[in-house]
């Protein structure tokens, strides 16, 4: 077996290990799959009660102890889609039944109504929206960097559920919360929103575009690359965003602005660190917005293409959140990050 660790934060998540996987099956690299798989069904996957079928979302990987019971919707949306890649990719006859395994969180997932210890859908079916998280309060909103729209559409060409329409109404209202969420000038948004895409308040943390919504501009990219249905407002999107950023200067903005563009008065902390920088990990997924709308001179590929993952010059390093946008942006950019479709012998 084998995990991806969040080494800043000194835990284990479902974030990095579902993205671990994405890798894996993307690259063809059914080993690593399958170790970072096993580890994450027998430590943090819920094999029964009110939960069963969905992750606790954080563990310390020296003591194996949880340090949550609770789900963060993300990790399960790149697990069913990884695991249905990865079914398409190399069958289920090969030592893990992948889609047996995808559909084991879906199945549970729509069994979920909050009547057992207020454990929700991932999916709020009211509003065909992924939540923030699938428990009491946080079922009634959600993080625009977890609207996957192409993701719905592959649930609904191969999870054959019997819930295809409504996965393909998911990804079409991905795409109009993100119109919503992404309308300002700069197209920036806010870690967390309402369901109508406005910015929500929390009693930790003033509204901001901050370490979630970097992967936005990335999850928009892949939309476009992959099923092409939003094609005029995405390239408005990409062309949007990438003139702010820039006015800020292309080897200069930073990682945590308001959604009217100035710098917010709360600065989010990571890793023991407190200080906006140029961060790698929003070089990247800005990067990425060129396979939507091409730059004359390519200036953010640059960029990313002569950026590198090391040290910034205080000693604050995160290979884990940097380098794995750094990884997929590369693959987006390359042509290694695509839809996969099933073997054909």
């Amino acid at each position: 077996m084998a995990y991806v660790s969040d080494i800043k934060n000194h835990d284990a998540r479902t974030e990095g290990l579902s993205y671990g996987m994405m890798i894996a099956v993307q690259l063809n690299k059914k080993d690593v799959f399958d170790r970072i798989w096993r580890w994450s069904k027998k430590y943090l996957q819920h094999p029964d009660g009110p939960r069963e079928g969905y992750f606790a979302w954080s563990i310390n990987p020296q003591t194996m102890k949880k340090n949550s019971e609770g789900t963060a919707s993300d990790g399960e949306l790149y697990f069913i889609t990884d695991l249905l890649f990865a079914s398409n990719r190399w069958g289920n006859n090969t030592g893990i039944d992948y889609y047996q395994e995808a559909r084991f969180i879906l199945d549970n997932m729509w069994k979920k109504d909050g009547t057992q210890d207020s454990i929700f859908n991932i999916i709020n079916p009211e509003h065909k929206q992924i939540v923030f998280t699938p428990e009491a309060r946080n079922y009634n909103f959600t993080d625009p960097s977890y609207q996957l729209p192409a993701f719905f559409e592959v649930w609904a060409i191969y999870a054959k559920d019997g819930h295809e329409q409504f996965y393909i109404d998911c990804a079409d209202t991905a795409r109009a919360f993100l119109h919503r969420a992404c309308a300002a000038p700069t197209a920036l948004n806010t870690d967390l929103t309402d369901f109508n895409g406005q910015p929500l308040q929390t009693r930790w943390m003033q509204p901001a575009f901050r370490y979630d919504s970097w992967r936005v501009p990335m999850n928009i990219a892949m939309d476009y690359n992959w099923f092409g249905k939003d094609k005029s407002w995405q390239q408005d999107y990409a062309k949007r965003f990438q003139n702010f950023l820039k006015s800020k200067g292309i080897d200069r903005f930073v990682d945590q602005y308001n959604p009217d563009g100035s710098q917010p008065d709360f600065i989010l902390p990571a890793g023991g660190y407190k200080k906006l920088r140029h961060s790698l990990g929003l070089v990247a997924t800005a990067a990425s917005t060129e396979m939507i709308y091409k730059d004359d001179d390519f200036a953010f590929v640059n960029a990313l293409w002569n950026a590198k993952l090391q040290p910034y010059q205080d000693g604050y390093f995160d290979p884990y959140y940097d380098g794995l946008l750094y990884l997929f942006s590369l693959m987006h950019l390359s042509g290694k990050y695509q839809l996969i479709q099933p073997h054909k012998n």
